[in-house]
């Protein structure tokens, strides 16, 4: 009798061993079809998860470390920091623009306003019509010192043609003089180029 019972615990021992590798060869096939099912079609979030869940969801697919609980406070002085630096690096990268700009010398160079001195201007006559008198436009452009678009403008002033000497077209420099009318302060100097 106990022979018996030993040969059949022993059985059951090796059919019980026989069915628990089977069973792990079958799990051993489910994960690596469930692994190649998932390679081959991406699965999106279940459908009843909430949007900071669903988040969570897609950062655990990505691989990404979680970041570490962390305080109101402790967040509050992160923030503060990278403000920080981030003014800083603005501070920087506004005092090498400023740098740039004095050393390359770009641009008209401040006038010259001295007390007696005689302001020359150079434009074009855009009207002979008037006796003794012609108008002048002078046209100037200057980049935009945020945008760096050349912005082009233009302004018109009277002067005074003793001898009615200027033509339409013509270009010329005129210089600053005391007023001779209402609107006329400045008079003809020289004609640089004739028009054609």
């Amino acid at each position: 009798m106990a022979d018996e019972n030993t040969e059949n615990t022993e059985e059951a021992v090796d059919v019980t061993a026989d069915e628990t590798t089977e069973a792990a060869a079958a799990t051993e096939e489910t994960t690596e079809a469930a692994a190649v099912a998932t390679e081959e079609q991406p699965e999106g979030p279940p459908a009843d998860l909430s949007p900071s869940q669903r988040r969570q969801w897609y950062r655990q697919r990505q691989g990404a470390t979680a970041k570490p609980q962390r305080t109101p406070e402790e967040r509050a002085r992160e923030r503060a920091e990278t403000r920080k630096a981030k003014a800083a690096a603005r501070r920087r990268r506004r005092l090498q623009e400023r740098e740039r700009k004095t050393e390359k010398g770009e641009g008209t160079p401040p006038a010259e306003h001295e007390p007696g001195r005689v302001q020359i201007r150079q434009g074009v006559v855009s009207s002979a019509k008037g006796d003794k008198t012609i108008i002048v436009r002078i046209d100037a452009q200057k980049r935009h010192p945020k945008y760096h678009k050349i912005v082009r403008s233009s302004s018109k002033l009277q002067a005074h043609d003793e001898h009615n000497e200027a033509g339409e077209g013509d270009t010329v420099r005129v210089q600053s003089s005391r007023p001779m009318s209402k609107t006329k302060r400045w008079r003809l100097a020289e004609i640089v180029e004739r028009a054609k």
